[in-house]
């Protein structure tokens, strides 16, 4: 591998109850893109919910999770936060995606998306 490239690894989180969250069938666990490319990552969810917050975490080798983001979804869409603006989230009824559009060498890392459940 040359200089430059960069490799993300994605993995999915599940949770417990009929809520979940997983790999979306379209995305690959292993991602390899060069310094300087987009690249956007996607999961899939199923919540009996309405009020769905969908979180993005980073980890680098050997350390604690990176919160990068939270997304609303469904009724609460219009709800996001974000801890870098590099990072940018997109949400449907049953997906979220993390976007950037331009990697960096520090990118490279284990990515989560989180689907909490919340007591109702």
């Amino acid at each position: 591998w040359g200089p430059g490239l960069i490799f993300n690894e994605f993995i999915n989180v599940s949770v417990f109850g009929a809520d979940q969250i997983e790999l979306s069938k379209d995305q690959k666990t292993d991602v390899f893109k060069k310094e300087g490319e987009p690249v956007t990552l996607k999961c899939s969810y199923d919540s009996s919910s309405e009020d769905v917050y969908l979180h993005w975490y980073r980890q680098y080798p050997n350390r604690a999770l990176q919160y990068l983001l939270d997304r609303g979804a469904r009724s609460r869409s219009s709800y996001s936060n974000t801890a870098d603006r590099r990072f940018e989230s997109t949400a449907t009824r049953s997906s979220t995606e993390l976007s950037t559009r331009e990697l960096r060498l520090a990118d490279t890392a284990l990515y989560y998306c989180v689907l909490p459940i919340i007591a109702q």
